[in-house]
């Protein structure tokens, strides 16, 4: 296959890396994790997920109905990630329209919330441990509401449908994965919470474990319920007074109520789009993290970093510098946009954005940056946010041309730990500074309020020519590293006309302040030896493991899939 940068202007793309919150354990996948098509293709963090999208696409399935059958197994095998207590944004290709929509599925915060929930008496912010396992860390799920609409709009078959294979794999059995076991034996909070203990334990005291097979029949009864009443079962009935109920047991039980789940809509917009080089890039709308993809794109549009390679010491400076710029203005302005006035056109704004970019040099500056001042910018305090890694990432190409790309989340490694049907509930509610404001009273633009969505830096990305057709997809877990994951991949292929396997295996580097994080043991030793000389001496992270997953249209109609192998993914189409 040639490679479309050297074949026509629609150009490659990358996929997505994910940090892994300091537990679990990469395996590779048993099934290649790359895989080429004519029509229509899938990629998932999980064989079997991939498999369920790839069934609804030969059955007639569009895109949007792979989404949920993929979703749904997801939420079983890879529970850790992402599941139907959670949230999600989804980017959608239209190819008859040559349109991208964004759908977010962003979880709420009930209306009982308040700025000081994760506060103690002494107002002092709460061991991030014991907030996540807290009632108040979870907000009303969104995922399923956005693929109910994405799906009503752009699905092909009928919704009870598409949890099939989800039902008959929970009330089977399936194979527990190596990572999921990893996850299962890690240290996180929520691997010793009492739900996660009863429903990872055997008779005998012991663990599951990698190759082991677990049932989950509650799953099952949720899938069907889900499957008769649609999406608006999970938010009115049992399953919402299930979650209402089980996150008012225990200390620092949260405000969730059945109100809260009868208003929750997603919501559909206009992807956030924004031309680069030769192509168009678009991300969903805020509080999404693509405001700090396309920012960092446009910083480095105006480097020479096009001109350089993955061998070349300057090159990662640019590349962390240009993290580093992104990150400052991410962290001090960006919020629900419902409740706070964040300076979206200003932090893309040409001349703000080529100011920024001059602070750009060859070596790495002594001080972390500070926030700059964007056109329209307010007077906002500095931020207390502490995001960690998680979630996971999913493209799929349906044979009409129509594509999904779509980051899932339940936040941290099994959300708050708590079950409820038989999935994990989402800590996403943690995604809030705890501190609501600075000590001269500046407010956080992320801040907790009452039904605000908390900032996110999921990113699902779609790429396309200047013609308006789809070039590649891609996006990314690991919380606020999403974003650096996602720059290093779009500049791997589309500036440095690497492989996509190639940009896959390209070290991961995430600048965020002072801190330079990376995997130091995959640069070449003289490469490491030449950064340390510009100033950039990375501090080595165990966990800092891609798990990608991206489609690449090359020019001659073929889709490239591609999962990361130090993960579990593949792509498989036909």
């Amino acid at each position: 296959m040639t490679h479309p940068l050297r074949a026509s202007t629609a150009a490659a793309l990358p996929l997505t890396l994910l940090l892994v919150a300091g537990a679990g354990r990469a395996a590779p996948a048993a099934p290649p994790a790359a895989d080429s098509a004519p029509h229509a293709i899938v990629v998932a963090a999980n064989p079997l997920a991939a498999q369920a999208g790839l069934d609804v696409l030969r059955s007639g399935g569009s895109a949007a109905d792979a989404a949920v059958a993929v979703q749904a197994v997801l939420g079983l095998v890879e529970p850790q990630s992402s599941g139907l207590g959670g949230g999600a944004f989804i980017t959608y290709y239209d190819a008859a329209s040559r349109r991208v929509l964004a759908y977010d599925g962003r979880e709420k915060a009930p209306a009982g919330a308040t700025p000081d929930m994760f506060l103690d008496a002494d107002g002092r912010p709460l061991p991030f441990a014991r907030a996540v396992l807290s009632g108040r860390s979870t907000g009303v799920p969104g995922a399923i509401a956005a693929l109910g609409l994405l799906q009503q709009e752009h699905g092909r078959l009928r919704w009870r449908q598409l949890f099939a294979a989800a039902e008959r794999l929970a009330a089977a059995g399936f194979t527990v994965s190596p990572r999921l076991a990893g996850m299962i034996a890690s240290r996180a909070p929520q691997a010793s919470a009492p739900d996660v203990v009863r429903y990872f334990g055997k008779p005998d005291g012991s663990r599951y474990v990698s190759g082991d097979v677990l049932r989950n029949p509650a799953y099952a009864a949720t899938l069907r319920r889900l499957a008769r009443g649609g999406p608006g079962a999970l938010y009115r009935g049992r399953i919402a007074q299930d979650i209402v109920e089980r996150v008012h047991q225990g200390e620092l039980a949260g405000s969730l109520s059945a109100a809260d789940f009868a208003r929750y809509r997603p919501i559909e917009s206009a992807a956030l789009c924004r031309p680069w080089r030769v192509y168009v890039v678009c991300t969903p709308q805020l509080p999404s993290g693509g405001i700090g993809v396309l920012q960092g794109l446009l910083l480095l549009a105006d480097t020479d970093v096009a001109d350089r390679g993955p061998d070349d010491a300057s090159a990662w400076v640019e590349l962390g510098e240009a993290e580093r710029l992104m990150y400052a203005d991410r962290d001090r302005y960006v919020g629900d946009p419902a409740f706070v006035r964040v300076p979206l056109d200003g932090l893309l704004d040409p001349a703000y954005v080529r100011s920024r970019a001059a602070l750009i040099g060859e070596h790495i500056a002594s001080a972390a940056p500070p926030p700059g001042s964007p056109p329209g910018a307010t007077a906002f305090g500095p931020d207390r946010t502490v995001e960690p890694g998680g979630t996971s990432h999913l493209v799929i190409v349906d044979s009409g041309g129509n594509v999904v790309s779509m980051t899932t989340t339940v936040e941290s490694i099994f959300g708050s730990g708590r079950m409820v049907g038989g999935f994990f509930l989402n800590n996403q509610l943690t995604d809030f500074s705890f501190s609501p404001r600075a000590r001269d009273g500046a407010p956080a633009a992320n801040a907790v309020a009452p039904g605000k969505r908390p900032r996110s830096a999921m990113s699902p990305t779609i790429v396309l020519d200047r013609d308006g057709n789809f070039v590649a997809a891609t996006g990314s877990a690991g919380g606020p590293a999403i974003i650096a994951y996602i720059l290093k991949t779009l500049i791997g292929t589309l500036d440095w006309h690497l492989s996509m396997q190639a940009a896959i295996g390209l070290p991961n580097l995430v600048a965020h302040g002072a801190e330079f994080a990376a995997e130091t043991a995959q640069f070449a030793p003289g490469l490491l030896q030449q950064l340390e000389q510009h100033g950039l001496n990375p501090r080595p992270v165990q966990y800092e493991q891609s798990g990608l997953t991206g489609v690449l249209r090359h020019a001659d109609g073929t889709l490239e899939g591609a999962a990361d192998p130090r993960r579990e993914g593949v792509a498989l189409g036909f």
